[in-house]
């Protein structure tokens, strides 16, 4: 079950949402202790623990489930996982945690964007956890795994209730969807392409590119992405990022005026045109089917972000 071991007891799993290398949950261990950060849907359960059973590690050391942010390809499975994790914990943003301890809100907005068949498909049972299993953050916490630590670092942009997870024993980080998504199917030489993502609810530009370059500016020798796993080369990447966001930003900006209906087949368009011109900066010769195969739900998901966030603006 596990598809990529790294150095410092780093493992990433294969989720299996969507496809396969898309969603990774991270394994790390500790001596005999262990933690996942994020765990995909509740399908993804069973590959999770099947993961601990490769290792050799009883799930009762199991000490912490982290989470990036409570969207259902990050936390769906979450008390599906917890329920087989007697002293596990879940460290969740104050933002999100209401969200996994009652999932009704969650699961209604969820359905009511992908329709009770797709939900059910693609996400099973959203099961909410115990308020005396949760943990809430706050910016700077530091984290205890056997004797290793984490550092808590709120990064929103992407979602208002989004945290990092910087891991000072491999002085890497552990992004969730701050730093991009980065597909290995792009890769060139070694060398990893990202893209930013943007949240169809709370997206917002200015919070995110200042995340993007807190994370950046800790240096860290790797970034672990949900999306998926580990690159490096994260100076670069950041600027890239950045350059990307903005892109995007103006694209939304110049369509403004226009009612929602009309501005979305141009924004998806523009949004597209940057990711593949980026691909071909970066030196990628994929062809067109690869690329869309995927980017294009990441260009849907960035025109509903952008649609979003103007007319959040238009509110104010």
């Amino acid at each position: 079950m596990i598809t990529h071991r790294y150095e410092h007891g780093i493992h990433a799993i294969d989720a299996e949402y969507h496809q396969p290398l898309f969603d990774a949950a991270h394994l790390i261990v500790e001596g005999d202790r262990a933690a996942f950060v994020d765990c995909g849907t509740s399908h993804s359960v069973p590959r999770l623990l099947e993961a601990l059973d490769e290792l050799g590690i009883a799930r009762e050391n199991v000490d912490w489930l982290l989470l990036t942010h409570v969207h259902l390809d990050h936390a769906g499975g979450a008390g599906q996982l917890l329920q087989a994790l007697p002293n596990a914990r879940a460290v969740l943003h104050p933002r999100g945690a209401p969200h996994m301890i009652d999932p009704r809100k969650l699961i209604e907005a969820s359905i009511a964007v992908y329709g009770r068949e797709n939900y059910d498909r693609l996400y099973g049972q959203l099961l909410p956890i115990d308020a005396a299993r949760v943990l809430e953050t706050h910016e700077g916490q530091r984290l205890q795994l056997a004797e290793r630590e984490f550092e808590i670092m709120h990064t929103p942009g992407h979602a208002l209730h989004h945290q990092a997870f910087f891991d000072l024993a491999s002085h890497s980080v552990f992004t969730g969807d701050t730093f991009g998504l980065s597909y290995r199917a792009f890769d060139v030489g070694g060398r990893a392409f990202a893209v930013p993502t943007t949240s169809p609810s709370q997206f917002d530009p200015e919070q995110l590119v200042d995340s993007v370059r807190r994370i950046a500016a800790r240096r860290p020798k790797a970034a672990f992405l949900t999306h998926y796993a580990r690159i490096t080369d994260l100076e670069r990447i950041a600027v890239d990022l950045v350059r990307m966001i903005e892109a995007q930003v103006q694209v939304a900006l110049a369509h403004e005026s226009l009612p929602p209906a009309a501005a979305r087949p141009a924004i998806r368009a523009a949004i597209k045109e940057i990711f593949h011109g980026e691909l071909r900066r970066f030196g990628s010769t994929v062809d067109e089917s690869t690329a869309e195969l995927w980017l294009g739900g990441d260009v849907e998901l960035n025109t509903d972000g952008l649609l979003a966030w103007l007319a959040r603006r238009r509110r104010v």
